[in-house]
């Protein structure tokens, strides 16, 4: 079984987007799949219960201290989505567990302040500290073609204690799917196959790791 632990102390960075995409394409992988809410607004639970019935299913399960423990045994990839605001005690028991952490980051001034203290706290986390559960960052509704994200992904690469492992674009298609119960890897179109495109930084990082 493979536990990424997605978190950030910011609200709207894209937690959610990044544990629904990973689902569906585990999902459509083949992997029986499940999301672990402990986000409030329980967002990715929604969008498992949306899931129609022509794309494969994805089991999603309240976060809480005992989440983990209601994940079925032949399950092959976890994802847990937290709140914002987290601090180590509210991620202690998903840390524990966790064998990747992925922290999303926005292109702007106080988003990345705000990341760098989160990931300050990160780093006194004593399996983090050891070397024993690898952190990547990913940037998040990027307009590469800019200054404004171009400087602030050079921010992140050269201020971070942990490695930049993706950059993904900023685009309305995350949003229109997750309505749906949808992420981009659900379809084969040429549409969608450069926004796929931007996660394979990500996953080949994901996979290296485990």
């Amino acid at each position: 079984m493979l536990t990424v632990l997605v978190a950030s102390s910011k609200g709207g960075c894209g937690k959610s987007t990044l544990v629904t995409q990973l689902a569906s394409h585990w999902a459509q992988d083949g992997k029986h799949t499940a999301i672990v809410d402990a986000d409030r607004q329980q967002s990715g639970f929604r969008w498992a219960a949306n899931r129609p019935d022509n794309v494969p299913g994805v089991l999603a399960i309240e976060g809480g201290r005992k989440a983990l423990d209601k994940i079925p045994p032949d399950t092959q990839r976890v994802l847990i989505d937290t709140p914002a605001g987290s601090q180590e005690r509210d991620l202690e028991p998903y840390l524990e567990k966790a064998d990747v952490v992925l922290v999303p980051v926005l292109p702007s001034t106080f988003d990345l302040d705000a990341t760098f203290g989160f990931l300050e706290e990160l780093q006194q986390v004593n399996r983090i500290k050891r070397g024993k559960l690898p952190v990547g960052l990913v940037g998040n509704r990027l307009k590469p073609w800019t200054n404004a994200s171009q400087d602030a992904m050079a921010r992140v690469a050269e201020q971070s204690p942990f490695p930049l492992v993706a950059q993904l674009r900023d685009s309305q298609a995350y949003v229109l799917l997750t309505a749906l119960g949808k992420g981009i890897f659900d379809y084969a179109s040429e549409n969608v196959r450069s926004h796929q495109e931007d996660w394979k930084h990500l996953l080949r990082w994901i996979k290296r790791q485990h």
